[in-house]
């Protein structure tokens, strides 16, 4: 079987997913080859598990100061250069094309007939899950931005759906937490993350940004540039997260047992959403802005318990393999009962 992998690349969860599931199709000698789209190919970095991967424009989204531009967002996207990317993309080798909320591979697809699977967090919204600030044209984006006709959802409780545990790629390391905290906000300005962290002089944060370029260290912050390995030796030793509302960073914050502060990307139902569904689990807590206040609180709070996950990615592979895709049925059940929350966690 060779398959195609189609990846959201406009933010490094989608990644981070992939590389699981890379591994885990590595680990059955699958032939799978991995197309990414939604940013230039010289902004992926630590890409070598992809081997030689391909990209496409695709669409993204523009973000400034902590919330989704939509204007710009509409302007920097080109639906005539995404039509050619759809028609060139040439799929005959391939049968099967699995799908991670990608545009290009899903739509080729579907024009060319080819069986697909989509397998996203985005996919659990299509099911009656907490939901946060969710307009119609987002609900219109979940459906129709990646068309399939098989779906699998990801998400960190399945709320009586048929849905799956989080995709998650950490190491099974395990060491003793550290006094530090780990920032990771993107989508916030790096002027605004140093003024709300220098108020905490006696706590050593460390911090991560896209805008970084060199490491340096200011005060009790230390800042590094973006870095696979980097960033997950701290992410195992860390005291707590300081993140948006993303998927993939809190599932690994959470089977690593690390407390969560969330700040969601104003703007995004999914990132609200996100972050509402794991207050109301007890696994998070959340701020609107960046507040100090809110820090301060958390900062005095206890240490994290851990979420136990199974591997996910493995048992997604098998039931690839074994080709019956029109049922889930199963698997979702031997995942779940897998599946043990801390006693603290409530609606579980």
């Amino acid at each position: 079987m060779k398959i195609l992998y189609g990846v959201q690349g406009t933010g490094n969860g989608h990644i981070a997913r992939a590389r699981a599931m890379e591994a885990a199709f590595k680990h059955k000698h699958v032939d799978v080859d991995f197309l990414f789209s939604g940013r230039d190919k010289d902004q992926y970095f630590a890409m070598e598990a992809f081997g030689n991967f391909r990209t496409r424009r695709g669409f993204s989204f523009v973000t400034q100061k902590g919330r989704v531009r939509y204007l710009k967002t509409a302007l920097s996207n080109n639906p005539w250069s995404f039509l050619r990317e759809v028609q060139t993309l040439d799929l005959s080798s391939y049968d099967l094309i699995i799908n991670d909320f990608e545009p290009v591979s899903a739509w080729a697809a579907k024009r060319q007939n080819k069986p697909i699977i989509s397998i996203s967090h985005q996919n659990a919204f299509r099911y009656p899950v907490p939901l946060r600030g969710a307009s119609w044209l987002d609900k219109c984006v979940i459906r129709y931005f990646a068309p399939s006709s098989r779906h699998i959802g990801l998400h960190w409780h399945h709320f009586n759906q048929p849905i799956l545990p989080p995709i998650v790629h950490t190491s099974n390391e395990r060491v003793d937490a550290q006094a530090y905290v780990l920032v990771y906000l993107p989508f916030e300005s790096l002027d605004d993350i140093s003024e709300l962290l220098l108020r905490f002089s006696s706590q050593p944060f460390i911090c991560y940004h896209p805008k970084i370029i060199e490491p340096s260290e200011v005060d009790n912050i230390q800042f590094n540039p973006l870095s696979l390995h980097g960033f997950h030796q701290h992410l195992n030793r860390c005291a707590g997260i300081i993140a948006n509302g993303g998927f993939e960073l809190p599932s690994e914050a959470l089977t690593l047992g690390k407390k969560l502060l969330l700040k969601p990307l104003s703007g995004q139902f999914e990132q609200l959403s996100n972050v509402a569904t794991l207050e109301s689990l007890g696994l998070a807590s959340s701020m609107e802005y960046l507040d100090a206040s809110v820090v301060r609180n958390w900062l005095d709070e206890g240490p994290g318990e851990c979420v136990a996950y199974p591997n996910v990615a493995e048992a997604i592979v098998e039931w690839v393999l074994n080709g019956e895709w029109d049922t889930t049925e199963q698997l979702t059940k031997q995942l779940w009962s897998k599946v043990d929350f801390p006693s603290y966690a409530v609606n579980v």
